[in-house]
Parts: C-alpha cells; structure tokens; sequence
C-alpha cells in the first residue's frame, strides 16, 4: 500500500514539472487572462474637414498646399504709395496716360502783387504743354543773389499734389514782409528765380522760371515765406 502511495506521488510530481517546462519554453507562463475582450472596431473612413486658414493669415492647407493672403472682411487692403516717376522724367497716371513734372519748360510763371493779404505776392503757373503736369511741394524762390532759400508754411500742405491738365493753373502765395515791421535786412529785388521740385523734397523738377517784376522791384525782409502749391487761388492767398 505504501509503495503505491509513493508511485502515485512520482506521477503526480512528474506530471507538474511537465506543465512547468512546457510554460517556461514557450515564455508566458501560466496567468488568468479573464473574460475575453471584443475585436477592436477600424477607424472611421470619413475625416474631419480641413480647417481653412482665417481671412488676412495665410498659411498652408494640411496638405501643404500653399493658401494665399487675404484681406479681413472690411479691411482696407494696403497700398503702397503711387509711384512718381524719377526726377525730372515721366511717369504712369492712373489712367493710363503720362504725367510729367510742371517747370519752366512747360508752363509760364507770372509774379504780382496782391493788395489783399498786406504785403504778398501771387504766383501763378499755367500748364502750356500738351501733357497733364504736377507742381511737388512748394516753389523755391530767389530774389537777384540770395543766399538763402525762403521756407514754406507747412499748414498750408494740400492733402494731394497739384495736377494741371493743358490749360489748367496752379497757384503759390508769398509773404513778402511782416506786416508790423519786425522783419529784418530789407530790400528791394530786381529779378526772380522761381525753382521747381522734383519727386523728393530740395531736388530739381527741371528748368526754372524768370517771371517778370513790376518795374519798381519787390520788397522783401526776413519774414519772406511761401505757401505749398495749391489747385486754387483763394487757397494761395488765405493764409
């Protein structure tokens, strides 16, 4: 009876060191897994729509497509400024049509006293060419040999430059002298040199203009200053 109790124990202890070697070859060992789990579902064919890149950034689609800037909605889309052409030259107006510099190659300039403001002068340029023309900034004034160049008073800078079409006229007023004698080194001017600007301020817009004095000459001190050129006369002389 013992020698039977001990066989069935060798069978037993061989037949657990079998279940051992078989888990430790296949490397899991044994372990309770649980209830099984379902089959993972497949992703979903239909994708989310692409996200548009916002009106003014710009930027790429996902998939890399370049997307071109845009303006915001009621956003004023920039402008570089209009360009003028170069010194002197021509350049191309909106319209198509070429506009050139005003000077004294293609208008006549005249020079005269105004009774009203005290003690200005009215100068008056009319377009005489066959193109429109545009007067930059204010004129350069010279009396006989002056050494100096009499400044412009910047509250009367138009929000445009003047234009002329053929036949049209633009206008500059000029204080000649202060009006309750606080002006200084007066005197009295035989000749006048009147310069044009080019497209950028103290440059040459081209040949200048000798407009005629009235015979006595034309007082002028230290006070003397000119207006921008303006469109209109009235412009010119309320100032």
């Amino acid at each position: 009876m013992r020698t039977r109790h001990i066989r069935l124990l060798a069978a037993t202890g061989t037949a657990v060191a079998a279940l051992a070697l078989t888990a430790c070859a296949n490397g899991t060992g044994t372990k309770d897994e649980g209830a099984s789990r379902p089959a993972t579902t497949t992703a979903s064919s239909e994708q989310a729509p692409t996200k548009r890149p916002q009106a003014g950034t710009g930027g790429r689609t996902a998939n890399g497509t370049p997307v071109a800037l845009t303006d915001a909605p009621g956003a004023r889309p920039s402008a570089s400024p209009a360009a003028r052409g170069t010194q002197g030259g021509t350049r191309t107006g909106t319209s198509g049509s070429s506009v050139v510099l005003c000077n004294g190659a293609n208008t006549t300039v005249t020079a005269q006293p105004v009774a009203r403001p005290l003690n200005h002068m009215l100068i008056t340029v009319k377009n005489t060419g066959g193109k429109t023309c545009e007067l930059p900034y204010y004129p350069v004034l010279r009396f006989d040999q002056m050494q100096w160049v009499p400044q412009a008073d910047r509250d009367t800078q138009p929000q445009a430059v003047v234009s002329l079409a053929p036949g049209e006229s633009g206008y500059a007023g000029v204080l000649l002298s202060a009006a309750d004698g606080s002006g200084t080194g007066g005197m009295t001017a035989r000749k006048l040199t009147v310069g044009f600007q080019g497209l950028t301020p103290n440059s040459s817009g081209g040949p200048t203009a000798t407009p005629s004095l009235p015979a006595k000459g034309m007082y002028y001190d230290s006070s003397l200053k000119v207006t921008y050129w303006q469109q209109r006369m009235d412009d010119a002389l309320t100032w």
